[in-house]
């Protein structure tokens, strides 16, 4: 991979992470004491809940080890952007959604690492090497919590120019998520369709197994619609970007990257097949 593993992947996951961080503000963090136990439910959700399903599932699977370390990796990522925008579109809770992306990420640099150790010993074994859970910690704070902690401290001491450029932020993300996901599949083009077809059913049932227990987990305790349609939307909806950097940067790509990339390009479909269900659902309720 060269530059494009050593330079281009790293910098793109930091401009995104930074322009994360450029659409939040002190508030989104404050609002998580005035509201805890939607958050609460979310948070345990996505970083305790969405790992061990995910586990669970590459137990019983018939995987190549590298492919459920991949699995591990997608489900250990925190929840990106784009499902703030999704959660906006439902008519979710936008407020706890921003910040359970926010968070989570800041906190990915602590379950990320441990998440990853621990599964390649459990799937792949023996020493995992250089791949520690100092060192990946390491490297997540680097490419993922200081860009953010940046962004959040140029909306906060530049609040003019960040609003002027968070939508040029989103779109170049966006760009870079497209050419980050292409660079992954590009890569693995020869073996793209026996790729798929051994990770795509497994994500795509993770992907759905999460979003619906999310759903259920949040309805028992969460205050209401709005907050459930959040957590799950955040559950279903994981920062693809950052799981094919950590696969690429500590595993060097090849199998391990596989599932963050049928994940990311399964994940919006299965999310607005949700918000569609949704929204009828709602509609009907109008009616009755």
């Amino acid at each position: 991979m060269g530059i494009v593993t050593d330079v281009v992947l790293p910098v793109a996951l930091a401009f995104i992470m930074f322009a994360l961080g450029l659409g939040l503000t002190f508030a989104d963090f404050a609002r998580v004491a005035t509201r805890p136990r939607d958050f609460i439910v979310g948070l345990i959700s996505q970083i305790v809940l969405l790992p061990v399903v995910a586990f669970l599932l590459v137990s019983v699977w018939t995987l190549p080890p590298e492919l459920a370390l991949g699995v591990m990796i997608i489900a250990a990522a925190p929840g990106g952007v784009t499902s703030n925008i999704l959660t906006a579109f439902a008519r979710g809770d936008v407020a706890l959604s921003i910040s359970l992306t926010a968070i989570v990420s800041l906190l990915s640099v602590i379950t990320i690492p441990l998440v990853v150790v621990f599964s390649y010993g459990r799937l792949i074994g023996g020493d995992a090497g250089d791949v520690s859970v100092a060192g990946t910690a390491i490297s997540v704070f680097v490419i993922v919590t200081v860009p953010v902690l940046l962004g959040l401290l140029v909306r906060r001491f530049a609040e003019g120019f960040a609003v002027r450029f968070e939508p040029w932020a989103n779109k170049i993300s966006t760009a870079l998520f497209v050419l980050v996901l292409a660079g992954a599949i590009f890569q693995e083009r020869a073996n793209i369709v026996d790729y798929f077809a051994q990770a795509g059913l497994i994500t795509l049932v993770l992907n759905v197994v999460m979003m619906v227990l999310a759903y259920v987990v949040a309805r028992i305790f969460a205050s209401g619609m709005p907050q459930r349609i959040a957590i799950s939307i955040e559950c279903g909806l994981q920062n693809g970007t950052l799981a094919i950097a950590v696969a690429t940067l500590l595993f060097g790509g090849g199998l391990a990257v596989i599932p963050a990339a049928t994940y990311s390009l399964i994940m919006f479909a299965t999310a607005l097949i949700f918000i569609a269900f949704l929204r009828r659902s709602a509609a009907v309720l109008q009616r009755d």
